[in-house]
């Protein structure tokens, strides 16, 4: 597939799905958001008024949605994306879960098209770069289909059978929300004892560089504008623990993250994940969390 060939679909233009369409739009995607003014903000391609719509004459069909619900929502039904179906290959890169692939992939093989999961490590500004993580699950003819498309948003990696991607992708974010706790505790206790605030974030950086991008939460407990939100947050770390536990492995550490993480959600779900440190300074975002 040539870029000056190949026909796409993006189902989902928030945070993520509107970085990608960005990234893509040499393209020239048909859009679909379940809020259709958020996809005509983007002023890019053409905006279909459902699924199915954009989904009848695209090679490849994107979706980027808030979680499973909203990911079978698009798919199914009378205007959803299977129901003009015929040969595409889906790649579907929200974080929603490897059970969704599942009940999914079946229907989807029914239209004699392919699907693969492809979530993506990395903020909405990492894939405007070109900078992502690609985690990619399934079969390697279908993925093979899409590398050169997924390879503009960044390093394409398949791990493993369908479904993969989704699992390795809930791991990484249980990571991310370790690193995003731990850090906030630490950059107020390293305060709290009498410390340059601007040698403590230093500090935690170098352990772990991602910080960077979310110096001002830290340093100036400024949380907007947000690159992944809390209530985002702790909807991944409900489906990783969900996941761990049935697979009857110990979670202890990302249990009490899920704890901080669902406190903080109930006064700053919309801002970025750096609001944790509220937990830790209480009070500090009321203004904020209002806007």
């Amino acid at each position: 597939m040539s870029t000056t060939t190949t026909k796409i679909a993006i189902l989902g233009t928030g945070r993520m799905g509107s970085s990608i369409a960005r990234r893509l739009a040499d393209y020239e995607p048909t859009l679909w958001n379940r809020t259709r003014a958020k996809a005509e903000q983007l002023g890019l391609g053409s905006v279909a008024a459902t699924p199915a719509e954009a989904v009848r004459h695209a090679d490849v069909v994107i979706s980027s949605l808030t979680g499973a619900e909203a990911v079978r929502a698009a798919y199914e039904g009378p205007e959803g994306a299977l129901a003009t179906a015929g040969g595409q290959v889906f790649v579907e890169m929200s974080t929603a879960g490897p059970d969704v692939l599942e009940e999914l992939d079946p229907k989807v093989r029914a239209t004699g098209s392919a699907l693969i999961d492809a979530p993506i490590v990395g903020a909405p500004t990492a894939i405007l770069r070109g900078a992502g993580a690609i985690l990619v699950g399934g079969a390697p003819a279908d993925f093979e289909r899409v590398r050169p498309l997924l390879a503009q948003l960044g390093d394409v990696r398949p791990v493993g059978p369908l479904g993969s991607g989704a699992r390795l992708k809930l791991i990484s974010n249980s990571m991310l929300a370790t690193i995003t706790v731990a850090a906030a505790e630490l950059q107020v206790g390293g305060e709290a004892v009498g410390l340059d605030p601007e040698y403590v974030f230093w500090v935690l950086a170098r352990h772990a560089p991602a910080l960077e991008i979310r110096r001002a939460g830290y340093i100036e407990r400024r949380h907007q504008p947000t690159l992944f939100a809390v209530r985002d947050l702790h909807k991944d770390l409900d489906l990783a623990l969900e996941l761990l536990q049935r697979a009857k492995a110990a979670a202890p550490v990302v249990t009490v993250v899920h704890t901080v993480v669902g406190e903080v959600m109930e006064q700053a779900a919309d801002l970025d994940i750096t609001a944790v440190i509220t937990r830790y300074v209480p009070g500090s975002i009321s203004d904020e969390a209002g806007q």
